[in-house]
């Protein structure tokens, strides 16, 4: 076990989403088996453009290029493992070198006890990457020697002793999301079963039960986005109650979800073509979840194909 390794989280100061002509950069590094791949991911739900295993020699390069780039581009994470210190160890000097520039990237330094990444490694059956012929323990040495200088320039320090992945995943996108990146949205999708099932579904709703307008001469040629349709279907028996019902089972499970790490969620709504009926609960249902603060679209797959 490595006594030096703190327990503490550094805070983040300044501000972390990029202004007018300024790029947001963080440099992601640490101990292999700390948590770079889960903290990487975190980054890409809340926004970040990342770019993986990085050689130390191309940072500058590629903040450059992302102030260029503009766009998506701005907001940048650069995650450095033991492989891209085969072009360059000092990714000391590599950070020292941006902040010359003008830069003002973030470094954020995963960090775990000793005992905790040897057993990680000795669960997937893996090699430390330095630890030639010698033990897993020898390789992580050799890594924390490496990485002393980088560990102490960070600006966020994360020990991922104790944290699962979900718990280290809120705690990034908690320090660089801010609350609208980590809400859930949710697409309500209108489809017919005859061209069958969403692939993508969390729900799937069968609003089949109602009476089909197709059978109404003045109904059939029009579609659920229309007023007549519309108030045909949401008025049969059992139709408000239904929309009523999933709202409900939606807005008891956001929160759940979000903690989880889902930041989409699919409720699919089925009637037999995707014209009347699906299409009718879908504006319904969505509009009900906005009125929730649930941040909800209405889409509908098959209108129009008939």
């Amino acid at each position: 076990m490595h006594g030096a390794v703190s327990h503490a989280v550094a805070p983040v100061t300044g501000e972390l989403a990029p202004g007018e002509g300024e790029t947001s950069l963080v440099v992601v590094t640490g101990l292999s088996g700390g948590g770079r791949s889960t903290v990487a991911r975190a980054l890409e739900n809340v926004g970040f453009y990342v770019v993986d295993n990085l050689p130390q020699a191309l940072m500058l390069d590629m903040a450059e290029l992302a102030l260029k780039a503009g766009g998506a581009a701005r907001r940048t994470a650069m995650v450095l493992d033991v492989r891209s210190r085969a072009f360059s160890t000092d990714l000391a000097g590599a950070i020292r070198e941006l902040k010359d520039r003008g830069f003002h990237p973030r470094v954020v330094f995963v960090d775990a006890d000793d005992e905790v990444l040897i057993r990680r490694f000795e669960s997937v059956r893996r090699s430390h990457p330095l630890q030639g012929d010698g033990r897993l323990a020898d390789g992580i040495a050799v890594e924390r020697a490496l990485l002393e200088e980088a560990r102490d320039q960070a600006d966020v320090i994360i020990d991922t002793s104790h944290l699962n992945v979900n718990q280290l995943r809120r705690r990034v996108e908690e320090l660089f999301g801010g609350e609208e990146a980590r809400r859930l949205r949710v697409t309500v999708l209108s489809f017919g079963f005859k061209y069958g099932l969403p692939p993508d579904a969390d729900f799937v709703l069968d609003a089949r039960f109602l009476p089909n307008p197709y059978w109404v001469p003045e109904l059939r040629e029009h579609t659920g986005r229309e007023e007549a349709v519309s108030a045909y279907v949401l008025g049969q028996e059992g139709a408000d109650e239904f929309v009523a019902a999933y709202a409900e089972l939606v807005n008891a499970t956001t929160a759940g979800f979000e903690r989880e790490g889902k930041r989409y969620l699919t409720v699919a709504v089925g009637c037999t073509g995707g014209k009347h009926r699906s299409v009718a609960i879908t504006e319904e249902l969505a509009a009900r979840l906005r009125h929730a603060g649930i941040a909800a679209n209405a889409q509908h797959r098959d209108l129009g194909r008939e």
